[in-house]
């Protein structure tokens, strides 16, 4: 990954913002920009220089990780003088930018009153996260490692849901599988919903056993490197009744429309139109209630939506999944859902595990 060249391009942004430097206190922004992992940072972008400030824990792994990214900056390290520091480094700018979506009110209030009395505070939303949209081939790679694990933890475990497990056994059964298998940690909780849960959309684990004619919503990613994978599976145990076969004929039905939707120059509300068509046409358009899908990198959900109010246009290197679903409580839920990198030619599948309902 081209960590050292983000900077430079964040920097071309700033005159549009209305901002001569920008403080970043979002860690996953951080990351992105210097590749430090740690929990406590606050980098200040100034047109000339890095100003990247933490407290002692991360004295030697803050040198150690922008060194290994190739990134220049200066590192300031303090538990007390953080924020002297970052008023000194911040001095002859004009113009400060804050993350607006970051910020708290009252964070805001102490930057202009005691922080940068000097500066003019200018609340910014998505300068970073914009060049997050668009995923050099590094980090792609990361996502489909992780796609990878995922794919490779459920066909490991798939057969256990004919065992009667419980929602929660399941789930830790996956969950570990991931982390055997090289996952850094699970990109969220892990959603199994068994029966009338999986006609809850987040359902999480329960006790309720896993039985005979109960279709299985599976929800799961890893992480890896600091980035996500992200699908869903349902399965079928025993054999669906007429209600349930027609369930998952449609979503597979309406998620393959979606798949082939995404290209370059498509907008996301197309894409999500796609696959509501095809659900509506079959009548159950009021049972599919979230949206299509979202982006998916340093964060779970991030741009660009997909979904009846997005305003977002695929391009290529964006990352994003399609997840239709049709949920009734009294014949359980369905979803399934791939991600996916928009190229020059279409999409490429990162999650690749079977869309097959039955155990075997």
């Amino acid at each position: 990954m081209d960590v050292a060249g983000r900077a430079p391009r964040l920097r071309e942004r700033f005159e549009a913002a209305g901002c001569d430097a920008l403080l970043v206190t979002r860690l996953a922004n951080i990351r992105y920009l210097t590749g430090f992992t740690g929990s406590a940072a606050r980098l200040l972008v100034r047109p000339d220089e890095l100003v990247f400030v933490t407290d002692g824990r991360y004295r030697d792994q803050a040198a150690e990780q922008l060194a290994e990214a190739g990134v220049e900056a200066r590192i300031e390290v303090s538990i007390t003088e953080q924020q002297q520091i970052l008023t000194a480094a911040a001095a002859g700018i004009d113009r400060l930018g804050l993350e607006a979506n970051d910020v708290t009110w009252a964070a805001q209030r102490r930057y202009a009153t005691e922080g940068f009395p000097d500066a003019e505070l200018v609340p910014t939303e998505g300068l970073i996260e914009g060049l997050r949209l668009v995923k050099d081939d590094g980090e792609v790679a990361r996502i489909a490692a992780a796609a990878r694990i995922a794919d490779e933890a459920l066909a490991s475990v798939r057969h256990r849901l004919g065992d009667g497990p419980t929602e929660k056994e399941f789930g830790l059964e996956l969950d570990f599988a991931m982390l055997r298998l090289g996952a850094d940690d699970l990109s969220f909780e892990t959603i199994v919903g068994s029966g009338p849960n999986g006609a809850k959309p987040h359902a999480r684990p329960t006790d309720r056993r896993i039985g005979e004619g109960d279709l299985v919503v599976l929800d799961f990613g890893a992480l890896l490197d600091g980035y996500h994978s992200d699908m869903s599976r349902t399965v079928m145990v025993g054999e669906p009744s007429p209600t349930q076969a027609r369930m998952l004929e449609v979503v597979l039905a309406s998620q393959a429309a979606g798949v082939d939707a995404v290209v370059a120059g498509v907008g996301g509300v197309e894409v999500d139109r796609v696959c509501r068509d095809v659900i509506a046409e079959a009548g159950w358009g009021d049972s599919f209630i979230h949206g299509t899908g979202h982006g998916v990198g340093l964060d779970i959900h991030e741009e660009p939506r997909v979904s009846t109010t997005s305003t977002a246009t695929l391009a290529v290197g964006h990352v994003v999944t399609v997840e239709p679903g049709v949920y009734l409580p009294e014949h359980g839920g369905v979803r399934i859902e791939d991600t996916l990198v928009v190229t020059a030619t279409g999409n490429v599948r990162l999650t690749n595990a079977p869309k097959e309902p039955s155990l075997t």
